[in-house]
């Protein structure tokens, strides 16, 4: 039996989402190749599958006009042969098209400012299926994202028309097919990451019966009233007349109330990829936060994936000052807004995001103290080492060798100003132990608080329970003493702060 894999590298180029049409006669599959990643630009191609099963007649379908540029993905065949896919032609937005094979031509099949897809960071991922009504026509069972939240929906074909669901979800991330019924994995500021079980009515445009068959925190349910809710927010750029978004997660705690007097202190985090995307889905990492009196700010700034190319594109060749300007625009807008204290800041980020957050305390003074989680403090080294998919990532990101050295924080220890603490771990292959070590002597030398925490047998991301816990309950403590000026009420013993204890 044909077993269609899930991606193939050859020299340069990459061949992703293969798909055989129902009668095994044409595969239809998304080519990119470097500098590009998927998401940049990429080509849809239909090859026809001979007798001897050779790929012959080749036909490129979508990507083939310089002029037009597109990133198409997640080609899929109806149950009738027709071709599908999603594509952000135009628009900038990632939308449902078909292939009208007589003419080679695309059609779109629904238009909406929203993200009908996202990029292809892992392989094999399904935003949409393919169903038939009773009349045998064609629907799409689809999600969609827009100002930060998703939707399931049904797109009828024929009719070019859209009908939303009401599930609980806020948040989706793959949706399959089942045996009359819909399995979608997705989560909202309540639910944790989980899949569950749709059934819909006999003209599939309305839910009888959504159950969450498994999740992965399945006791978190009792701690709901410790959750703060997250505001979806836009906040103005230093670009006049642009904005970027965020989520904002006041503190919440049922049991204690804080003075009107005082407002509250800031945690900003700024997210990996580094054109990922922050979603305001439940996350108990953020909730220790806010029980605890601090408000969080998960910022998608300029480049985040989510808000279409246009937004996607801001981050071209300005990695380093685009994302680090929204993360300081974001804490001075909740600063004028009165929702937190101008002189309680602090910024942390993980990877990519901790690049960010060393960027923001080595050429800003909008923070008072910084957390950095194997945060990429070498963007140059990064090229140098980083894996095959994304080996040219960056290329069109940075720029030339210029602005490879003049946005690497370790080129610039001698001007971070405030608090650090440093988490690394000693296997990590993408940010080498040595960076974050640089950063430590120097500020040590400096006379500024600071502390490092390495640890063995962790590579690039925490994957232990203990030290991910360690790594949040030492941020706490960190951030307590220097910046909070509170004692924490967990029983936590705090590591030397170097220049402070």
């Amino acid at each position: 039996m044909y077993k269609e894999p899930t991606v193939v590298i050859s020299g340069n180029d990459f061949y992703a989402f293969p798909r055989l049409d129902p009668k095994g006669e044409r595969i239809a599959w998304i080519e990119w190749g470097h500098p590009n990643m998927p998401w940049d630009r990429s080509e849809l191609w239909v090859g026809y599958i001979s007798e001897n099963g050779e790929i012959h007649k080749r036909t490129c379908v979508a990507g083939y006009d310089p002029s037009l540029v597109e990133s198409p993905t997640e080609p899929k065949w109806s149950p009738g042969g027709e071709l599908f896919f999603v594509t952000d032609r135009k628009s900038g937005f990632w939308n449902l098209y078909k292939w009208i094979e007589s003419e080679n031509s695309v059609q779109v099949v629904y238009s909406l400012d929203a993200e009908f897809s996202k990029p292809l960071w892992v392989f094999g991922s399904s935003s949409y299926v393919l169903l038939q009504n009773n009349e045998g026509k064609n629907l799409i069972a689809c999600g969609y994202r827009q100002k930060g939240r998703s939707y399931l929906s049904i797109v009828d074909d024929a009719q070019s028309s859209l009908s939303v669901l009401d599930i609980p979800f806020t948040d989706i991330d793959n949706i399959t097919l089942g045996n009359h019924c819909l399995y979608i994995e997705g989560a909202s500021a309540v639910d944790p990451s989980s899949v569950a079980k749709i059934t819909l009515d006999a003209i599939q445009s309305k839910v009888l019966e959504f159950n969450i068959i498994w999740s992965s925190s399945p006791d978190s349910s009792k701690y709901q009233s410790y959750y703060s809710l997250p505001e979806f927010i836009e906040f103005p750029t230093e670009v006049p007349g642009q904005s970027a978004y965020a989520y904002f997660y006041p503190p919440s705690n049922p049991d204690y109330q804080a003075s009107k007097d005082e407002k509250p202190p800031l945690l900003l985090k700024s997210h990996g990829g580094p054109t990922g995307e922050t979603r305001g889905i439940l996350n108990l990492s953020v909730h220790y936060w806010t029980s605890r009196g601090w408000a969080f700010v998960d910022v998608n700034y300029g480049g985040s994936t989510g808000y279409g190319r246009e937004y996607r594109d801001r981050l071209l060749l300005k990695w380093g000052i685009v994302d680090v300007n929204d993360c300081c625009s974001c804490a001075k807008f909740l600063v004028d807004s009165g929702l937190v204290d101008g002189n309680r800041l602090c910024i942390t980020g993980g990877s990519a995001g901790g690049y960010t957050t060393l960027a923001a305390l080595a050429f800003k003074d909008t923070f008072k103290a910084g957390s950095s989680l194997y945060g990429v403090a070498d963007v140059g080294l990064l090229r140098a080492e980083t894996h095959k998919f994304e080996s040219h990532y960056i290329d069109n990101l940075v720029g030339d060798e210029k602005d490879y050295y003049e946005r690497s924080p370790i080129n610039f220890v001698d001007q971070f100003s405030c608090p650090i603490i440093l988490f690394q771990g000693l296997e990590d292959k993408v940010v080498p132990p040595d960076q974050a070590r640089k950063i430590y002597e120097a500020l040590k030398k400096k006379g500024l608080p600071v502390a490092l925490v390495e640890y063995e047998g962790e590579q690039h991301g925490f994957r232990k329970a203990e030290n991910i816990k360690f790594t949040l309950e030492q941020q706490m403590v960190f951030f307590a003493r220097l910046v909070g000026h509170f004692n924490v009420a967990d029983e936590i013993t705090p590591i030397k702060i170097e220049n402070f204890d």
